[in-house]
Formats: structure tokens, C-alpha cells, sequence
């Protein structure tokens, strides 16, 4: 059995990470050697070690102790576990959502676009997705639904922010990622192509006179495909689009003009999966 350290102040300097810290701060934790990030529930920190995620310290609810976090302390060997009362953890913001389990782990190296594509046949990217929470949503749905890698712009919203790794289940752990500038810090517009120079047809998910239907049956016959969502409101940027093989629209009805950029993902991950 690991050694369990007792909380019983809210105000113990033990707790700043979990408690205090802002995910910017978080982010930037241990520079230049790498940030950390908060990963929440016994599943999701599982998923997280599965994928060979370094931990730094675990806090649980002294609950959960004898029960489902038993298996979990179990691989926590020499690392920090923290248990505290519920009423002392119930004063983090979202306690309850974290299901008694927190884990503050150490970013992962992020890899090159180039090796996290090397042996995908269909990848999302996204451009400037902001919102947490549809990032995560997307995740969770290209884990589920076939796709193979998602690359990121640098303006969208980090996967590794506790909403985006909560609403994603941990398939944030699952799924290769990684952001589009980490290939030489090219600019979006040119790591397009070079992800088409991996032999990718690009899909521009656009509502534009251009557009075709995601039913086309071209889409189905293309060996590697690439599917590009835009952000919430303004979708992708004319450049972006201007730069994809196709433009394509999912068709709707009741004079609904488009649907949010997480259930248009998940949509288009189905439909334009590897048969």
C-alpha cells in the first residue's frame, strides 16, 4: 500500500496546484523543462498513465480510498497521494466533477506533425477552435469515430486544459496530437500543404456556394483525407478554404443553417471514415 499523505487545510501549500495555480501558470510550471496539467477521475487519470503520462502527485477524496482508487494508487509508486476530506476538497472549483480523483502529471514532448501523421489514412485539423469544451467534444469524437491523428493551430484551445481532457473522457490520451507550428514554426497555411505533400486530399467543412455534399462519393474513394473545422461563429478562414481539394457541407433540414463544430465533427468523422 503507497503511503498516503493526510490534508486537512484547504490552505496547505501542497494543494496550490490543484487549487490555485491557473492553467496558464500550469502551463508554464518547470520552464523551459515543460508545464503540467490536471487530469480528473479515476478513468481519465488511468488513460493518461496508459499513455505513459509522467504523474507528479495524485489528491483524492479519502473516500475512495478503500474503494475504486485502489487499483489506481496501486501504480503511484513513490509518487505523492494526497487524501483530504470531502469537505476539504469540496472547495475546489468543480469538485464534483472530478469524480474524488485529481492527478497533476507533467506535459508529454509534443511530436512533430510529420510523425504523428505517418501512418494515418484520416486526420482532423482544427483551426482556432477556442472553446475547451469543443475541443474535447471533437477529441472524444475523433477517438470513437475513426480518425487516426488531430492537428491543431496555434490559436485553438489547448487539449491538455482540464475542461477539453474532462469533456473528452481522456481520449486526449488516446489519440495522436499535436499543434501545426511544431514542424519549424511554419505558419497554418503551409503546414496545410505540407500535410497534403504526405499524400492528404484536404476537406474544408465550409457552408459556401462551392460546397458539396459530405455524401460525395468521391470523398469515400480518397486513400488519406484530412478534415478541416473552423471555429465557432466564423468558420475557417477564406485562405484555408481557398487552399482545401474540396469544400463540403453537411446537408440540413428544417431551415437549420449549420451545426456546432463538435456535431459537425463527429458527422463528418463518421461519414468520411476509412470503409
Amino acid at each position: 500500500m503507497p503511503d498516503i499523505i493526510n490534508i486537512t487545510d484547504f490552505a496547505d501549500e501542497r494543494l496550490d496546484i490543484y487549487a490555485r495555480l491557473t492553467e496558464a501558470q500550469l502551463l508554464h510550471f518547470y520552464e523551459p523543462h515543460g508545464g503540467l496539467f490536471i487530469a480528473e477521475s479515476p478513468k481519465v487519470i488511468a488513460r493518461a498513465l496508459d499513455a505513459g503520462c509522467e504523474p507528479l502527485s495524485l489528491l483524492l477524496d479519502k473516500r475512495l480510498l478503500d474503494g475504486q482508487a485502489g487499483e489506481l494508487t496501486a501504480r503511484f509508486s513513490g509518487i505523492p497521494i494526497y487524501a483530504a476530506d470531502f469537505e476539504v476538497l469540496s472547495k475546489l472549483t468543480g469538485f464534483h466533477l472530478t469524480h474524488g480523483a485529481l492527478c497533476a502529471m507533467h506535459r508529454p514532448e509534443l511530436q512533430r506533425v510529420s510523425e504523428v501523421c505517418s501512418r494515418a489514412k484520416r486526420i482532423a485539423v482544427l483551426e482556432d477552435v477556442m472553446n475547451p469544451t469543443n475541443v474535447g467534444a471533437i477529441f472524444r469524437s475523433a477517438a470513437a469515430l475513426h480518425m487516426d491523428a488531430v492537428l491543431l493551430t496555434g490559436a485553438c484551445s489547448d487539449p491538455l486544459y482540464r475542461r477539453a481532457i474532462r469533456v473528452s473522457m481522456g481520449t486526449v490520451f488516446q489519440i495522436p496530437w499535436t499543434y501545426l507550428e511544431t514542424d519549424n514554426g511554419k505558419t497554418p497555411q503551409s503546414e496545410l500543404a505540407a500535410v497534403k505533400e504526405m499524400g492528404f486530399k484536404t476537406v474544408a467543412m465550409a457552408l459556401c456556394d462551392e460546397s458539396v455534399s459530405i455524401e460525395d462519393e468521391r470523398l469515400l474513394g480518397e486513400e488519406k483525407l484530412a478534415v478541416v473545422l473552423g471555429t465557432e461563429g466564423d468558420g475557417l478562414k477564406p485562405d484555408t478554404i481557398a487552399d482545401c481539394d474540396y469544400t463540403v457541407r453537411i446537408p440540413m433540414a428544417h431551415g437549420v443553417d449549420s451545426l456546432n463544430v463538435a456535431a459537425a465533427s463527429a458527422v463528418a468523422f463518421w461519414q468520411l471514415r476509412v470503409r
